[in-house]
């Protein structure tokens, strides 16, 4: 059975930094594209990035780009997602998801998905 759990979500200052980790079981996070999504209140879920299954390519948001960092240590079978220079806006639950196949931040794509870390960032 495959599962995924994200944890590291916390309270942070505007400016400061967080870093997520998704622990997979029943998977391997290097043969996956592992993404990182996130949904604020009231608002619908949207891609963050996510890493391909090989290598080192990764993908961002707009939104995210230069600020957030995405990550993998096989050995530990984690992925993780560093975030640096938080805002307020980047307050949302954050999701790790996993898909066997296609490529970028398509919601639909991703098949495993876990329950979520919340992130507050404070002003």
């Amino acid at each position: 059975q495959v599962q995924v759990v994200e944890s590291g979500g916390g309270l942070v200052q505007a400016g400061g930094s967080l870093r997520l980790s998704c622990t997979a079981s029943g998977l391997t996070v290097d043969a996956y594209i592992m993404g990182w999504f996130r949904q604020a209140s009231g608002k619908e879920r949207e891609g963050v990035g996510c890493i391909r299954s090989t290598g080192t390519i990764t993908e961002y948001a707009d939104s995210v780009k230069s600020r957030f960092t995405i990550s993998r240590d096989n050995a530990k079978n984690t992925l993780y997602l560093q975030m640096d220079d938080l805002k307020p806006d980047d307050t949302a639950m954050y999701y790790c998801a996993a898909t066997a196949t296609g490529w970028g931040l398509v919601e639909h794509m991703y098949n495993y998905w876990g329950q979520g870390t919340q992130v507050t960032v404070s002003s």
